[in-house]
């Protein structure tokens, strides 16, 4: 099959579960999900939903558990979008990238911190005053790239 009519199938499977869960479901337990992709099989049988699940290890699991209960209503609602011979079955896979690229965030913004109290203030800072003892400014440049375009004096413009 080709694969842009896969990605397709894929790309309507995801809107299909992000809407539905958002707007539809009215399970309790089913909060703070995010759909990030979907997956379709070669012969469109079987369909995988990655989720982010954002809370607690158990609002994880319940909410992982409530969308496989509501996997049948999610179906319906694609059946009703999509009209293909064989409708997917979905299955949804809890999608762990979010968490780790949320994790690895976190890790840096610490590192960065520590690195910003260990190192000492002389080296971390920069000195801007030019060693030469001149006092560069501003309108100074201003007035250089000025005289740069000017033509000089006598010459037309």
């Amino acid at each position: 099959m080709k694969t842009h009519r896969l990605a397709r199938v894929a790309e309507v499977v995801r809107e299909v579960a992000a809407s539905t869960i958002l707007f539809d479901l009215r399970d309790p337990r089913v909060k703070n999900v995010t759909v990030t992709r979907a997956e379709v099989s070669a012969d469109l049988q079987h369909a995988k939903v990655f989720v982010s699940v954002m809370g607690s290890q158990k609002q994880q699991r319940d909410a992982m558990y409530g969308l496989n209960n509501a996997a049948g209503f999610i179906q319906s609602k694609l059946a009703d979008r999509l009209m293909p011979r064989f409708l997917p079955v979905l299955l949804f896979v809890e999608d762990i990238g979010v968490k780790k690229s949320i994790e690895v965030m976190r890790i840096l913004a610490e590192e960065r911190k520590l690195r910003g109290e260990a190192e000492p203030e002389s080296s971390s800072t920069v000195d801007d005053t030019p060693s030469d003892g001149e006092d560069n400014t501003d309108e100074d440049a201003e007035a250089d790239n000025a005289d740069a375009t000017d033509p000089a004096p006598g010459q037309p413009k």
